[in-house]
This record gives structure tokens, sequence and C-alpha cells, in this order.
């Protein structure tokens, strides 16, 4: 099977099932589209549900540019909020301290600018902490509509039902609170799952 997926920082558990489906068109030359994972992650704090999201910077014209060529805004202090709110919200989980230095130099020196490269680096962390190595393609120019579109089906505002997605609740750390919270980043499972996630991933996702 063919799929085709935007970039997405520290993407949620259904964009990861579809990494295992086949080959990867991942989108380079679309334009930016606010309020969605490509710049935004959801976690599960000690409150609920949480959003992170990247500040990108405004082209200095008002034409629209392609989503590799948008930067990462350094005004403020997104890097260290961000990685404060990972760890209140997961250093109490299981594997947390296992996986902390593979996800903390994305927080405190990296040196990527550009959106799309961050969530790369992070994706390819994370494909190599799950043991998986996904056949990704890079897009060289934009299809409207090709088959098997999940650049906006995959969506934090608006569901798009997917038949083969059906996740399966795992271990996390305030469920007992709030109760199972599906379809995080592929950080709470991690977090929470430890080498354990692979399978959850793939039970999750009906290839059949």
């Amino acid at each position: 099977m063919e799929v085709y997926l935007s970039t997405a920082y520290l993407a949620p558990i259904q964009y990861y099932c579809r990494l295992l489906s086949g080959t990867v068109y991942l989108e380079t030359c679309e334009h930016f589209v606010k309020q969605s994972f490509r710049n935004r992650c959801l976690i599960g704090g000690a409150n609920g549900l949480l959003t992170l999201t990247i500040p990108v910077e405004k082209p200095r014209s008002n034409l629209k540019i392609p989503i590799r060529d948008v930067r990462i805004s350094e005004h403020g202090r997104w890097r260290h909020q961000h990685w404060q709110a990972l760890v209140s919200a997961y250093r109490k989980s299981p594997f947390f301290d296992y996986y902390e230095e593979d996800f903390a130099p994305f927080y405190h020196r990296s040196s990527l600018h550009f959106l799309f490269d961050f969530n790369e680096e992070l994706r390819r962390t994370v494909c190599h902490l799950l043991g998986i190595t996904p056949i990704i393609r890079s897009t060289n120019i934009y299809f409207p509509s090709p088959p098997n579109d999940y650049r906006n089906a995959i969506h934090p505002k608006h569901k798009v039902v997917d038949p083969l997605f059906l996740p399966i609740s795992y271990y996390q750390v305030f469920s007992a609170r709030h109760s199972f919270l599906p379809n995080l980043s592929i950080a709470d499972l991690l977090f929470n799952e430890g080498p354990e996630a692979l399978s959850i991933l793939r039970h999750s996702f009906r290839l059949s």
C-alpha cells in the first residue's frame, strides 16, 4: 500500500501505524497548514489533554512557501516549555528515564531551524527506538488528491474515520484520573510502554 503523509511534530499513534502500512510519500511541497499536527502534538498531562505547539516564522512576503522551507521561530522559550511539559507529564512513566537522553537534545541543543528538518530528525529517532525502518520517499511535486491521502485526514481538530485504525488501550500515567486518552503523541506510547510500543502499534492497525 502507498500512503501520503504530511510532516508532523511527535506525530500521533495513528500516524505511526500508517508508517507500517507500506511505502510512505512524505509531503514536502504543500503549503503550511495551521492548527495541524505539522507543528503540534497532543500529550496526556496531570490535567488531561495538553497541546504543544512549535511557533513558526511568518514569510517575509505574502507568498506561501513550501512546508520544507518553513522556519521555526526562536522567539520565546518554546523548547524549554515543551521539555518541561514532557518532563511533568512523563517523569513518573515507566520508561521516561530510559528514553530521556534520546529526546532531550531536541530541546536543549538542537541546531535544526526548519520545521520539516526538526520533525524528520525526531521521526528518525522515534523509528529507531521503535525498531522500524519504514520506506519513506519525499514528494517533489504537489498532488491535490492522491490515493490514500492522510495529509489532512490525521488532524487534531477534524478527525476522519479510518477503518484500519482501531486503537487499543495501554497504560497511561494519569488514566485513573482522566480515563484512557487515545491517539496521543507517539511519545506518550514510548514513555508509558517502552519496548511494547511496537506491538501496540501493530495491534492498533488492521492491514486486512
